[in-house]
């Protein structure tokens, strides 16, 4: 995937490249340690350009706001980057859940934070989330750039171990091996048995089967966060070369921890932007799995664009599970009544089980 931004910097080696021509006008350089690159800040024009959380010698530092360029300093003390210039990882998001477990992992913490931040109301601890989820999205858009999109939808309360956790994972594999990028919420149940499915795309169809019984042993991430991601990482380290998947969790479900078999995480600290931002970019469509209030809210939430095409042609939706989407919640009448004599008629389907959801989506 190549990134359409092509005046960001976002690596040292890429700072290296672009200060040879001895002018930084017009560049963004995002989240790049400059600390030992104090000779090139000082040989080089800055004026012109923004430096976002970059560290640097105070010297250099000094000469770069003379020279006019806009300088936003990092910020001590937080455990997150809010310029940082790429999506987290799982590694990145659960580094120490093996020896000193979850609660001293970077989620937690960002967790911690934010739950004391939005409490006394800071309006500098709010200006650093919105800056962080909209380096997020960009990094985002630079990622999925020219790439097909389907989304899983789905709740977080459906368990390891169950048919209806395997049968996620098969269609987030079926759906990965054809080509398209398995999005999902990113967190527990549904939404880690799809991107468990895209990981073991790759992978002969055995390595699925195998992996399901290890999770089982951890069905749920209560009581314990931790013995529930140390099953999923026992997995990625038995089978090390899986595929990648997108995953868009919120701290703002702090009891929902981000599951570890998305290559991509894209974490929020707003819900509302994480929620608008998932189904925008699933521009394959949206396998919709049997959930609660916020499934409900993301079948919805995609209705009314395609409803109005203020994103052009209307999507794909496919809802799985005939009697609980009749009977039990019933949005598949709402959503008929809505999209009839509409564009979007042609782009909703209704199945009984998750393996006819594939085949109705191509179809749609």
């Amino acid at each position: 995937m190549t990134r359409p931004h092509a005046r960001e910097i976002h690596t040292p080696a890429e700072f290296d490249a672009a200060v040879t021509q001895g002018s930084l006008l017009g560049y963004r350089i995002q989240s790049v340690d400059l600390t030992d690159h104090t000779f090139a800040l000082l040989s080089a024009s800055t004026a012109g350009a923004v430096f976002l959380g970059c560290a640097m010698q105070p010297e250099a530092a000094a000469k770069v706001r003379a020279d006019g360029a806009l300088v936003f300093p990092p910020v001590p003390d937080l455990p997150f980057d809010p310029y940082r210039a790429r999506l987290y990882s799982p590694d990145e998001l659960f580094e120490g859940v093996r020896d000193e477990g979850y609660e001293a992992t970077p989620d937690a913490l960002a967790y911690d934070w934010f739950q004391r931040t939005k409490a006394d109301g800071d309006v500098f601890a709010s200006m650093l989330r919105s800056i962080h989820d909209d380096a997020i999205s960009d990094a985002l858009d630079e990622l999925l750039a020219g790439t097909g999109v389907v989304g899983v939808m789905g709740g977080h309360a459906m368990g390891r171990g169950t048919d209806a956790y395997a049968g996620a994972a098969r269609l987030g594999r079926s759906l990965a091996r054809t080509g398209l990028t398995v999005a999902t919420g990113g967190g527990p149940g549904a939404m880690e048995a799809a991107n468990l499915g895209a990981y073991t795309a790759p992978l002969a169809d055995a390595v699925l089967d195998e992996a399901l019984e290890l999770l089982a042993k951890a069905p749920s991430f209560t009581p314990s966060v931790t013995e529930w991601a140390r099953a999923a990482f026992e997995v990625r380290a038995r089978w090390p070369k899986g595929g990648d998947s997108i995953g868009i969790p919120t701290w703002f479900y702090g009891h929902e921890p981000p599951n570890p078999f998305a290559g991509h995480i894209a974490k929020y600290f707003a819900n509302a932007t994480r929620e608008d931002g998932l189904l925008a970019r699933c521009s394959a469509g949206v396998v919709f799995l049997p959930g609660a209030a916020g499934t409900v809210q993301e079948i919805f939430d995609n209705t009314t664009p395609n409803y109005y095409e203020s994103r052009g042609e209307p999507t794909p939706m496919v809802l799985v599970n005939r009697a609980h989407w009749t009977r039990r919640l019933p949005a598949w009448p709402l959503l008929q009544a809505l999209a009839a004599d509409r564009p979007m008629a042609a782009r909703i389907a209704l199945v009984d089980s998750i393996d006819e959801a594939p085949e109705a989506l191509r179809r749609l």
